[in-house]
């Protein structure tokens, strides 16, 4: 099994942001890093959609992703961005190593290019419909799940 480590920059909302504690949990991530405008414990928003699994996900907020860049790389953990680019790899198709940070940025403008030039690989989920995205937290829940189980 993998180690997993996440990274969520910008995420506007609480409620996605409790989301991903919640399947954070479920996978045995060992700590998210929020950063920017991204809410943090304590959030009543948060708290809602997280049911208890604050209490058990190791985190950590700093609003500067500089901050929290350096400090991902100085504990040797590769940052896979989850993001749509033309450098993009589909998400099926790759090899993660066994302790990797998976990165999800802004529901609207996506990841930051600072985390980009960071990555070790960006990584994109293959869309078929008219609007060409998903909300924050189903892609997460996609992208962790193949990662911790099948490769």
């Amino acid at each position: 099994m993998k180690d997993i480590y996440v990274l969520l920059n910008n995420v506007r909302s609480a409620f996605n942001v409790g989301s991903i504690f919640r399947t954070s949990d479920a996978i045995n991530v060992k700590k998210i890093f929020l950063s920017g405008f991204t809410p943090y414990p304590p959030n009543v928003r948060l708290e809602k959609t997280a049911l208890g699994a604050l209490n058990y996900v190791e985190w950590e907020y700093n609003q500067d992703i500089f901050f929290i860049l350096n400090k991902i790389k100085k504990e040797n953990i590769p940052i896979y961005s989850v993001e749509q680019t033309i450098n993009s790899d589909v998400y099926t198709e790759v090899r993660y190593p066994d302790k990797l940070c998976i990165a999800m940025g802004n529901e609207i403008s996506g990841i930051e290019d600072e985390i980009l030039v960071s990555s070790e690989k960006i990584v994109e989920i293959p869309m078929y419909g008219k609007k060409n995205s998903l909300n924050v937290s189903v892609a997460f829940g996609i992208i962790a799940y193949h990662i911790k189980n099948y490769k």
